[in-house]
């Protein structure tokens, strides 16, 4: 299926995840607090889940070939430790969380600035969806895809994996996660130019590479929801996105 226009595969999957997040909105407070944590309790195993299958490239074939053997490990370890150290010290958990509480002033002036609960799960529900419905490999493969001229059957079943997600999200979190459609919008809008300029020359192991390491930000992403680790910093470990591929680069070259 090839795309009227490039990023139309974006433009869907926002429209699912408004439609997904203003049903949930809906049937959010007639759920019962008990089964709202059940709903973020499957949602967590399910992205658990697919984090699983994503950090799983790093077995990828065209990976394991372009380095030596034991590197690919290595790469997506050296890119996590880089990133998050990068990410912490540029304070980006702060700063995404400072812009979540913005944007959850500006669009709930009439609330009471007393609601210090509706403040802190808005910017959760922000952070959490916008983290997971961004980090996936379908968010960077889909896109890219999209930007090369090659469909967007990826985006597709993205975007109703997606709607599915953003309702239980919702259902929990609220209007933060309606919010997160313009996140989508940003990273996989960027995403898809980058596949028109440069995304034909962008190696199958680079980007097994970056998937593995999304992979790992995505388990953390499903600790935070489990409520194994609520302070694991997965918005400090973006750069590790942009550092795997340069890592998998610098090692081929080396050897």
């Amino acid at each position: 299926m090839d795309a009227t226009f490039p990023g139309l595969g974006t433009l869907i999957n926002m429209t699912t995840i408004v439609v997904g997040s203003l049903a949930g909105i809906a049937v959010g407070n007639r759920l019962r607090e008990h089964t709202r944590s059940v709903v973020t309790d499957s949602l967590g195993l399910v992205t658990l889940l697919v984090a699983a299958l994503s950090a799983a490239s790093v077995t990828d074939p065209s990976l394991a070939a372009a380095v030596p053997s034991g590197a690919p490990v290595l790469i997506v370890l050296a890119s996590l430790l880089l990133g998050g150290v990068t990410g912490s010290l540029l304070r980006l958990e702060q700063r995404l969380a400072g812009l979540g509480g913005r944007v959850h002033d500006w669009t709930s002036r009439r609330w009471s600035g007393a609601d210090v609960a509706g403040r802190e799960r808005f910017i959760e529900g922000w952070l959490a969806a916008s983290l997971l419905f961004c980090v996936g490999p379908l968010a960077v493969l889909g896109s890219l895809s999209d930007g090369l001229g090659n469909g967007i059957e990826q985006l597709l079943l993205k975007s109703v994996l997606d709607g599915f997600a953003a309702l239980a999200f919702a259902s929990t979190f609220g209007t933060g996660v309606l919010l997160s459609a313009l996140s989508v919008g940003v990273v996989q809008g960027a995403l898809t130019v980058l596949g028109m300029v440069v995304g034909s020359f962008l190696p199958d192991a680079h980007i097994a590479a970056l998937t593995a390491t999304g992979g790992l930000m995505l388990v953390g992403i499903a600790l935070r929801l489990l409520r194994i680790r609520e302070d694991l910093p997965v918005a400090a470990m973006l750069p590790a996105l942009v550092v795997a591929p340069v890592l998998t680069q610098l090692v081929v070259l080396a050897f």
